[in-house]
């Protein structure tokens, strides 16, 4: 993946994170995922789910997907608990360079290099890009 789509992504993401109602972190996974690989891009995801939700200790979750919900789009995911439907986290899935690069933001408060350290033992996953 080229330096300048990498830098468009990182900034892109960044600017996801800016100041709302809740102070939000996140990270970039990029996969060796292809395009096709549909099935996979799903395992990953939830696999990403449980990662995410043990580090913000938020209890049990299940994910909503974006065709689910008109206010997403379609490959817009988000991970809720089961007690409340409290936000998790959301992520984006997205083509680039013929893989999937998959960009999810979560509440602050948690262990930056240690989450982004298990996402990129995960399947699937060539790294991990920290967004503050």
């Amino acid at each position: 993946m080229s330096e300048t789509v990498d830098s468009d992504l990182y900034t892109r993401a960044k600017a996801l994170l800016e100041p709302g109602d809740i102070e939000l972190v996140g990270c970039i996974v990029h996969t060796n995922l292809a395009g096709e690989q549909d099935l996979e891009m799903h395992e990953l995801t939830v696999a990403a789910n449980e990662v995410i939700a043990e580090h913000a200790e938020k209890g049990e979750t299940y994910i909503e997907a974006g065709n689910d919900d008109t206010n997403f789009s379609s490959n817009q995911f988000q991970g809720l608990t089961l007690d409340d439907e409290a936000f998790v986290w959301e992520c984006q899935q997205l083509l680039r360079g013929g893989t999937f690069d998959i960009v999810f933001y979560y509440e602050a408060g948690v262990d930056q290099a240690a989450l982004a350290g298990d996402l990129a033992d995960l399947d699937g996953v060539d790294r991990v890009t920290q967004v503050p």
